[in-house]
């Protein structure tokens, strides 16, 4: 049974708490969360690169020189793709990159990266602190007092504004729901911490 460290919203610890083994627990799937990290990074693309053909750049249509007789190879125009300041030949067009994967193995790839960073060491548990007010200090304070080291990923069980408006200005976390937890957010992470409340919400949305 996989466990983890526990802590309470001051950074106290209490033990260790086990972790329901169908999300933290399983063999890693490497080949699934390989090929969900692609989709998700090629869905990050914008598609907007672009270049200009030889129809699409400026300049004059008119014949550089005669068709014969001048010794030199024959050309139409300026705008031709060997000279400097013509169109590009096949260069990138403005197009979809976004792939689809099934809604499963997505799951599976999300549950396999969990069960490898608690097999490491790397999950902490802590209650969720409450917060009135956005307060930067107060996320530092607690993060000071957690094993964390690295780029932190928390999760909360669910959208906690004030939470991320309070790490915004921390480069080093990124504050999550549990059900916006993604691959790459969890292989860009050194450590994880989860709300208590977020641990049931994972098993939730990416329990099988």
């Amino acid at each position: 049974m996989p466990t983890a460290q526990a802590f309470d919203a001051q950074g106290q610890g209490r033990g260790s708490v086990e972790l329901p083994a169908d999300v933290f627990g399983i063999t890693p799937h490497t080949a699934v969360v390989h090929e969900v990290l692609v989709a998700q990074m090629a869905n990050r693309r914008a598609g907007t690169h672009s270049t200009k053909t030889r129809g699409e750049v400026s300049g004059s249509t008119r014949k550089i020189w005669r068709q014969k007789g001048t010794g030199r190879a024959r050309h139409g125009s300026r705008k031709a793709p060997l000279f400097v300041g013509g169109g590009i030949s096949f260069g990138p067009q403005p197009r979809e990159h976004r792939q689809h994967t099934p809604q499963k193995i997505r799951q599976l790839a999300v549950r396999s990266v969990l069960s490898a960073k608690a097999a490491a060491g790397v999950i902490v548990i802590v209650d969720p602190p409450t917060l009135e007010a956005p307060k930067t200090k107060a996320v530092v304070a607690l993060l000071a007092h957690l094993p964390v080291k690295g780029k932190t990923l928390v999760v909360t069980a669910a959208p906690d504004a004030m939470l991320v408006r309070s790490a915004a200005n921390l480069p080093h976390v990124v504050v999550r729901p549990a059900a916006g937890v993604t691959v790459y957010d969890l292989l860009g992470a050194d450590t994880v911490v989860l709300t208590t409340p977020a641990v049931d919400a994972l098993v939730e949305v990416f329990g099988r």
